[in-house]
């Protein structure tokens, strides 16, 4: 590590070294209700514990998510702050939404605008490539993620561009971009502090918008200690925030290209809009002589003017915040720079021909179905072993390889709270189960799950077995010992307690109750 990128005591500004409270407070003294940045502290009674690491990759092996999300959970100080900081975002976008009498028809309409863009989507691209061509872009089409890899080598070496700063982007996640890089050395430095955490940690994205969401402070210092040379018992937030804007800063200014991700491609003007609230997608594409947008086909919209209807749903469902610090938009390369687009299919094309999951290419990265997810919150997201995790992931994830990712539609408590967050109304719970479907009849699930379900099939298509099965259940569950019941085989009891017996089924008081001799009610 050059001495350059250490932070040294005179580097971090007086202000911010021990700080009485992590979160802004307004003109009145009380703590800002809305912002990524002013969700309250949490604090568990635990001592320091190692952060689990997500699902283990096997090739092309069905993910054990399973088997994560139990190590997940057997890190009490991390499923406590986890959950609850999630559940704390999911109450602020609540607050949010019901701040907006027109939030609803904001919905539709949102909904709308995706639905007929997808629909007319060949003639917004070939719009879009039209514009941002006349106003000075070059613009490259890419099939997959390996294609995009190429395009952007290509690029960064006819320039001789050693050194990329780059903010979120999880298409490029999606793309294996950095790893690609790293083998051509190219040196890919990620702006976003929650990319950056992940980054120097040697770890995924956990969540969309929160890619660090699943670390303490803790685990920040320990990350940044070992990297970056700070202090290993200072987990002060703004110190180390500070000590990563410090470190990276130098590396913007001195990167020979940036890229940038893009939430919102206008067909109307070519142009790409980033939302942050850290300023570095500005300072990844503005600093830089070289500037690259990675593009997914799926980000278009018509015109300018649907923008905003896109803009009012976004951070008020990603963070409860009402806008996001900074929507910027880039439509032509400076003087004396150069600015490349490269739109990228990666499987959406294919998506777009699913009749029961093209509406998934509806998503705009919000990660609203993520925070209330009760199965995402006590599991973290790098349990899912894929990109993208929680609901939506749980519906894309297939479409890239149903092998590998078999197992992650049936992480679900089919609640229906993720379709009821979404800004743009995908259905996502009613997906998950046509998944299930789809998976359940192209045999991408285990052998003995086909065998349960076969089984369960032919009990509850017959209502005398049915009836005859809840009778037998209900006398085991009073009659047996708790070791019988709890056994290595009932994986509904390893978390949680099995509901208690009625003393009789609602079929069995209903005809006591309710029917005649003759059984008419």
């Amino acid at each position: 590590m050059s001495e350059e990128l250490n932070p040294r005591e005179g580097v971090i500004h007086p202000e911010v070294r021990a700080p009485s409270d992590e979160s802004e407070r307004g003109p009145d003294g009380r703590r800002l209700q809305h912002a990524e940045a002013a969700s309250k502290p949490i604090r568990a009674d635990a001592p320091r514990e190692p952060q689990p690491r997500g699902a283990k990759i096997k090739g092309n092996r069905p993910i054990d998510q399973g088997e994560a999300a139990e190590r997940f959970l057997a890190a009490p100080l991390h499923q406590k702050a986890h959950d609850e900081r999630l559940w704390d975002v999911r109450k602020k976008r609540d607050a949010a939404a019901h701040g907006i009498p027109e939030w609803e028809e904001l919905r539709e309409i949102a909904s709308q605008i995706k639905a007929h863009t997808l629909t007319h989507l060949d003639d917004y691209l070939a719009q879009f490539e039209a514009a941002a061509k006349a106003n000075g872009v070059h613009v490259h089409w890419a099939e997959d993620g390996a294609a995009h890899n190429r395009i952007v080598l290509d690029i960064l070496q006819k320039h001789g561009a050693k050194s990329l700063v780059k903010s979120k982007s999880m298409l490029t996640e999606e793309c294996g971009f950095r790893h690609f890089m790293a083998a051509h050395d190219i040196d890919i430095i990620e702006t976003d502090l929650g990319e950056r955490i992940q980054q120097l940690d040697e770890e995924e994205p956990s969540h969309v918008v929160m890619p660090a969401v699943h670390k303490t402070r803790l685990d920040v210092a320990d990350v940044f200690a070992r990297t970056l040379g700070t202090d290993p018992d200072n987990d002060d937030a703004h110190y180390l925030a500070e000590s990563q804007r410090e470190t990276t800063r130098p590396l913007i200014l001195k990167a020979d290209a940036g890229l940038t991700g893009c939430n919102f491609a206008i067909a109307e003007t070519g142009t790409v809009v980033t939302c942050t609230n850290e300023g570095n997608a500005d300072l990844s594409g503005n600093v830089p002589p070289l500037q690259i947008h990675s593009i997914g086909i799926e980000k278009i919209i018509p015109k300018v003017e649907h923008l905003g209807v896109f803009i009012r749903l976004l951070s008020r469902s990603a963070l409860g915040s009402p806008i996001t610090q900074y929507t910027s938009h880039f439509r032509a390369p400076r003087a004396g720079t150069e600015m490349h687009m490269v739109l990228v299919d990666n499987g959406r094309s294919e998506r777009l021909g699913m009749e029961e999951f093209w509406t998934s290419l509806k998503c705009i990265r919000c990660g609203a179905c993520m925070n209330t997810c009760p199965v995402y919150r006590r599991s973290g997201g790098l349990s899912y072993g894929a990109t993208y995790s929680g609901p939506i992931g749980l519906i894309i994830d297939p479409t890239f390889n149903k092998r590998k990712y078999s197992t992650l539609p049936f992480s679900s408590t089919m609640n229906g709270s993720c379709t009821n967050v979404c800004p743009v109304k995908i259905n996502i719970h009613e997906q998950i189960f046509a998944w299930r479907k789809v998976l359940a009849e192209e045999h991408q699930i285990p052998l003995l799950k086909q065998g349960m379900m076969k089984a369960a099939g032919a009990v509850l298509s017959r209502p005398a077995a049915y009836r005859a099965a809840i009778s037998t259940a209900d006398s085991a569950l009073r009659a047996l010992p708790r070791f019988a019941v709890y056994n290595p085989a009932n994986t509904w009891g390893k978390k949680r307690e099995m509901p208690h017996a009625p003393r009789q089924s609602f079929h069995a008081w209903y005809r006591q109750n309710r029917m005649n001799k003759d059984g008419q009610s």
